[in-house]
């Protein structure tokens, strides 16, 4: 049994790359950015009008002149006009190139407009005022979004303005979730007594999903030749295999057995750490030129396998892909005792307290207790100790999922 240091150490080392593909930008959301986003012009590219109303030359009002006579409009989108008259003015729209020959803009609200002449009704105004100054956010050439950006939809207002029509991004891995055991039934069937409906596999999805990774899911009875077949194809299809079950001490807990017959290399089994110990974890394609696939197998208890997924498969993607996730750190709203020397995985509440994240703990009834994921919001990673018992006031790392 190793640690969970351990274990994060060894699953890192064995990241994936999932290469790149071109994909249209409008598609992107969620994916990974796999190039720098330069300013293909200045931002803005022009003198902008910030403001509806008119331009002038701000000397005249500064000599005391209110009254401006209009010489003409410049709407947005069109070509840049060009004032004639120093000491006239233009109207002008929002977004619209300011014309040549001003250098102020007032808004409507501050203006007369009576019989072609625009009136200043204000005491007080600046120059240079409701111009966005060209180039004032970026210059051509600077960077705008940085290789490895998840992109969202902040990013997405910037592809389009800069033409990237496609973008590439980090191909996502191809992944199939497997659960097994002879007492799960689909979600839409009604369960024997002995029975309980399949929800590892879903809730597996659900936490892909918000990575942005779509799955394919399987279920596989306890019978081992039927497990070997179909895990060797899946070895063949898929970047990665997702299991839920089956690697614990059971009688019929096949699958640490199957893959070692299917010459998926063992990397560890099991983890000082509560819930989710039984966990293992390996690779097949270990030789040159042929496929490789990561195997995350993953106790059956669902608070096992929902603590697992985010702790080891989240890290592993996000490393592969080049990203590094902040970390967060939560205080402990109350005392917590635990006694056996694992790293433990508590759930909890969070809530913010003067601008602090704090962490009450929530008791569940162990790591079968499906309905606890419902009421708390994470869970806080209190490290392997000889200590036994854990202060309020302290501070451990945090794994939110709401």
């Amino acid at each position: 049994m190793i640690s969970i240091e351990e274990a994060k150490h060894i699953i890192l080392e064995n990241t994936q790359n999932f290469e790149i593909e071109e994909i249209p930008f409008i598609q992107s959301v969620g994916r990974i950015l796999k190039e720098n986003i330069v300013a293909d012009r200045d931002f803005p590219p022009f003198n902008r009008v910030a403001m509806d109303g008119i331009a002038i030359n701000y000397r005249f009002f500064k000599e005391g002149i209110h009254d401006f006579k209009i010489e003409g409009v410049q709407p947005a989108g069109s070509i840049q006009e060009t004032l004639k008259n120093a000491a006239n003015c233009y109207e002008v729209m929002t977004g619209a190139t300011l014309p040549n020959n001003v250098d102020t803009v007032i808004r409507y609200e501050d203006l007369q407009i009576t019989n072609g002449t625009a009136t200043i009704i204000v005491d007080a105004i600046k120059e240079g005022q409701n111009i966005h100054k060209q180039g004032s956010d970026k210059l051509q050439g600077d960077l705008l979004i940085k290789e490895n950006t998840c992109i969202s939809p902040a990013e997405i207002g910037v592809l389009a303005t800069v033409g990237k029509a496609t973008v590439k991004v980090a191909r996502r891995p191809k992944v199939m979730i497997v659960s097994t055991g002879d007492e799960l039934v689909e979600v839409d069937k009604n369960p024997l007594a002995h029975q309980i409906r399949r929800s590892n596999v879903y809730t597996l999805v659900s936490l892909l999903e918000k990575l942005n990774i779509p799955s394919e899911t399987a279920h596989i009875a306890d019978e081992k030749p039927v497990l070997k077949e179909k895990i060797a194809t899946f070895l063949q299809e898929y970047d990665v295999l997702l299991f839920s079950g089956a690697v614990s001490k059971g009688k019929f807990d096949f699958l640490p057995e199957v893959l070692e017959e299917l010459k998926v290399e063992k990397l560890f089994h099991k983890v000082a750490q509560r819930p989710g110990k039984p966990f293992w974890f390996g690779r097949s394609g270990a030789l040159a030129n042929t496929k490789s696939t990561v195997v995350f197998a993953f106790p059956g208890n669902p608070i096992s396998t929902y603590v697992n997924c985010m702790v080891y498969f989240y890290d592993w993607y996000y490393t592969s892909v080049g990203i590094k996730p902040k970390k967060e750190t939560a205080i402990l709203a109350e005392d917590v005792n635990f006694k056996p020397n694992l790293t433990y995985f508590l759930q909890v509440k969070l809530s913010y307290r003067f601008g602090h994240l704090i962490a009450t703990p929530i008791k569940g009834n162990g790591s079968g207790d499906l309905a606890s994921l419902v009421s708390t919001d994470g869970f806080i990673e209190i490290p392997k100790t000889e200590e036994t018992e854990f202060k309020k006031g302290s501070v451990f790392p945090v794994i939110k999922y709401r």
